[in-house]
């Protein structure tokens, strides 16, 4: 029930999108284009103008450098529409974050009402007393590195399901009289956690999905080898399989 309820919605957000370019264009440019970007993934990036601004920004925020997360979804103030007493259902929210003509808040409340008796704060908040004792302008960064609505439950999988990986570089060459091959790579990985905050860590070659092209003949006699590219792949809502490639 909820997938249909969720197409159904996308399906009206998409024939919507196009007027945007009409009388409502100066309220539509009032939003985050992380809102944008959130709509369009999970709806598996549909045709559309405002789509396709959104997929631009996606690509160019993994096109070094610096290489960002594509999808800053703290930029995108879901709040504005949350609704404690709804139905649990978040593609509506998610429409009237882009179509309400309500204006956006300015500032995030101090706190929320949890969504599930075990859900996972999206906010943190801290007393006045442990404020002071961070360093200068943490403790905004601390509620700004996430959701700022509880997004833990499986309509937002395909958030979570974002993937960037970052080949600083590879290569592989023979060295030497013996014709020694010497190889080296750093890869790091970007993942989104539970609220969608974005954390790297280390990973090597082997990690990188099969679309991933330009290392085939990594680990072969010694072909000479020097590669560069940032890789992020997805699965919107439907589960189904995107991703874009970057070299350079």
């Amino acid at each position: 029930m909820l997938r249909s309820i969720t197409r159904i919605i996308l399906a009206a957000l998409i024939s919507t999108l196009p007027i945007l370019g009409g009388a409502n264009r100066a309220a539509a440019q009032s939003y985050p284009i992380d809102c944008a970007i959130l709509l369009c993934l999970s709806g598996g990036w549909p045709a559309s103008v405002p789509c396709a601004r959104a997929r631009a920004e996606f690509i160019r925020r993994i096109t070094p450098w610096p290489v960002e997360p594509p999808l800053q979804i703290w930029r995108c103030p879901m709040g504005a529409s949350y609704h404690p007493s709804g139905d649990g259902g978040h593609g509506g929210r998610l429409y009237d974050i882009l179509f309400d003509n309500a204006p956006l808040p300015q500032s995030l409340p101090e706190s929320r009402p949890s969504i599930g008796s075990e859900a996972t704060p999206a906010i943190l908040t801290l007393d006045a007393d442990r404020r002071r004792n961070l360093p200068n302008g943490l403790a905004l960064h601390l509620a700004q590195d996430r959701a700022d609505i509880d997004i833990s439950g499986p309509e937002f999988n395909f958030v979570r399901s974002i993937r960037v990986y970052d080949v600083r570089y590879a290569r592989q060459h023979e060295s030497g009289r013996d014709g020694d091959c010497n190889r080296s790579a750093t890869v790091r990985l970007g993942t989104y956690g539970v609220q969608g905050d974005f954390a790297w860590a280390p990973t090597s070659l082997t990690a990188l999905p099969e679309a991933h092209v330009g290392l085939e003949r990594w680990g072969e006699h010694c072909p000479g080898i020097f590669h560069r590219s940032v890789f992020v792949d997805w699965r919107d809502y439907e589960g189904n399989y995107g991703y874009e490639q970057v070299n350079y």
